[in-house]
């Protein structure tokens, strides 16, 4: 048996990089519950290929679901970076979903405004983030390429000795910084292609990066919806922070926080110190768990 760790997947087909040997896998069966950053125990059926036996426990693992299936985003990561830009405009919904994601799976969470050269769009882009801002999530302003060395020195000492993965919308920049943050991310990429046989025309697939022995970073492919289906009411409630000073003091133990009288996140909903939109957002979530497969 060998041990390795999943640096690309691609449907049942995956990546394994055995201390420096690159392995294509494939799962026992059907089973295709192997994310990018998984520990796996392989075992070697060629010079080059390998079946995944088993996968070691999980520090944390990033999803997104909807009603019917769940889509693995990776493994053992210790942080998220959701990138957005100036322009083209970016869905705050899919911000925000991403942003209850990592708070219940415990990851930390942090923001890259990229593209801040464009200058006319700048102090907009700003105010759409300053909620997030007031939520203690941190905002980095970057320029990945009209200014890549500052880019750089502002990212790379927050991601060095951490397993971090870049998400956001296609048209945000994030493969200018990956390319920024990752020497030969290029050719890794082709490399990575060529071992999971996606072709030419290749199907975006994530695919992790070391950066250094004890530093990754992991690509994922541009999405515009993030679904949070999995998670149960006590989850959510407790993956917005600004609920958590009142959450237990409403009038009723087993308040939904939707429209009970005296519910205190209701009542810091019209005292302000809770924005609505993001109460919004809670109670469509909730609402989506409840039409989850199985209720």
């Amino acid at each position: 048996m060998t041990q390795g760790v999943v640096i690309a997947a691609h449907g049942r087909h995956y990546l394994a990089d055995a201390r420096g040997r690159k392995l294509q896998c494939v799962t026992r069966g059907k089973k295709s519950n192997v994310a990018v950053g998984d520990v796996v125990e392989l075992q070697e059926t060629s010079a080059n290929q390998a079946v995944i036996e088993s996968i070691a426990e999980r520090k944390t693992l990033l999803y997104r679901s909807d009603q019917y299936k769940s889509k693995l985003l990776a493994a053992n990561v210790t942080q998220l970076f959701i990138v957005v830009a100036t322009e083209p405009g970016f869905t705050e919904d899919l911000v925000s979903r991403a942003l209850v994601a990592a708070q219940a799976a415990g990851i930390k969470a942090h923001l890259i405004l990229n593209k801040i050269d464009v200058a006319e769009a700048l102090e907009k882009t700003r105010q759409r983030l300053a909620l997030y801002a007031g939520l203690d999530y941190p905002v980095l302003e970057v320029s990945a390429k009209a200014t890549p060395r500052a880019a750089y020195d502002t990212l790379m000492p927050l991601l060095k000795g951490q397993s971090s993965i870049l998400i956001g919308q296609s048209g945000m920049g994030k493969s200018s910084l990956i390319n920024l943050l990752v020497p030969d991310a290029d050719i890794a990429t082709r490399e990575i292609s060529v071992a999971l046989d996606t072709g030419k025309h290749t199907t975006t697939f994530t695919r992790l990066y070391h950066i250094d022995a004890d530093t990754t970073v992991i690509d994922s492919p541009g999405f515009q919806e993030f679904g949070l289906y999995h998670l149960t009411e006590g989850m959510l409630e407790r993956a917005f922070p600004e609920f958590a000073s009142r959450l237990g003091k409403c009038k009723f133990y087993n308040c939904h926080h939707v429209n009970e009288p005296e519910c205190a996140v209701l009542t810091g909903v019209k005292e302000g110190e809770i924005a609505a939109t993001r109460h919004a957002l809670y109670v469509q979530l909730r609402h989506e768990s409840l039409q989850t497969i199985g209720y």
